[in-house]
């Protein structure tokens, strides 16, 4: 009988190895999988400077064109490019939806001459800087001040909550998109801050609405950043340092340094004597950009949760005490990592 037992017993250990073997080796495929997914999702640094399309340098292709296409030149421009309705408007520019051989596009018209330069720093930077963050450069015409660019029908990040609310996007309005979209917004950061162009700060992000207003929603929930107008280089190392405007600023969204430091005082403000500062001026703004793209939405205050520390540090007054946009990534790329799988455990327990 105990001979027949412990037979048995060895047969069903025997039987009983193999299936946790299975079960382990399940776990860390599953595990694999998941960080494969997120690499894709975050391209390298290196992948950032070349073409997210494949083309060569001043060469574009949009999703539905099979070949690459050097940038329009002003007599295509005038011949090929024919306005449909105006879409928005700023300082800078008049942004019209436009139509390129069947395909629409973005078509931006300098508003006054008064703005030229900026207009010429925005085009300039659109060009340095093309990569899978950045709006699509499709070509431009000095003489009449015009550029075309790549059109995202869900519009500025500034219509998110809109556009989730619409029933044909309501499926997308979860705590992974949202988290996505607010690692695209650092990720975009971390390349401005060490882009090919040099250390760049996004200046006309005074308030939270102004901010919003310079990037896109791509069609699968993405984001590019789509206004370079103001975009001032920084490097400390070489004494190079930026004021964006020179206006006095006020509120909570900008940050300290940005602040006229004589305000109490009740001394006037002088942009002669307002102190210059670096990119951490972009870092104080996260936690605010990324409280409004959580939303209300199941799970997001476990996100709040976990990005709690790193949203503290980013809000330090001294901004050398705040963390750079890369340290800000790593966070966020793993919180999203750490929730995905607690999400993909749980669902297979039930």
């Amino acid at each position: 009988m105990q001979g027949t037992m412990g037979r048995r017993s060895n047969h069903s250990i025997s039987h009983g190895v193999p299936v946790v073997a299975v079960c382990l080796a399940a776990l860390l495929l599953s595990n694999a999988l998941i960080y494969l997914y997120l690499d894709s999702l975050y391209q390298t640094d290196e992948q950032l400077v070349s073409s997210h399309v494949g083309c060569v340098p001043q060469h574009f292709k949009m999703a539905t064109m099979k070949n690459c296409n050097p940038w329009l030149q002003c007599s295509q421009i005038n011949a090929e490019v024919h306005k449909l309705k105006l879409i928005g408007q700023g300082a800078v520019k008049e942004v019209y939806l436009a139509e390129w051989r069947g395909q629409e596009v973005a078509l931006s018209k300098l508003s006054s001459l008064d703005y030229l330069e900026d207009f010429l720093h925005g085009l300039s930077m659109l060009q340095a800087l093309q990569g899978p963050q950045v709006v699509q450069l499709l070509g431009f015409c000095l003489e009449d001040h015009t550029l075309v660019t790549e059109h995202h029908p869900l519009g500025p990040l500034l219509n998110l909550d809109g556009v989730l609310a619409q029933e044909q996007y309501q499926q997308h309005n979860k705590w992974q998109t949202r988290l996505r979209l607010a690692t695209d917004y650092v990720f975009i950061l971390h390349y401005l801050h060490n882009s090919p162009a040099g250390r760049r700060v996004m200046c006309d992000s005074n308030s939270l609405e102004k901010t919003l207003s310079q990037f896109l929603l791509t069609s699968d929930f993405h984001l590019v950043v789509n206004d370079l107008d103001a975009l001032p280089e920084a490097d400390p190392s070489r004494g190079l340092l930026v004021k964006c405007g020179h206006r006095e600023l006020t509120g909570d969204f900008v940050a300290p340094e940005q602040l006229w430091p004589f305000r109490n005082e009740g001394k006037l403000f002088s942009d002669d004597l307002m102190p210059e500062y670096d990119e951490k001026t972009d870092i104080w703004k996260i936690p605010d950009v990324a409280w409004f793209l959580m939303g209300k939405v199941p799970g997001g205050d476990v996100v709040h949760f976990h990005l709690f520390q790193i949203h503290k540090e980013c809000k330090m007054e001294d901004p050398k005490l705040r963390p750079s946009a890369l340290d800000v990534l790593k966070v966020y790329k793993s919180v999203y990592s750490s929730m995905v799988q607690d999400h993909a455990g749980f669902r297979d327990m039930l």
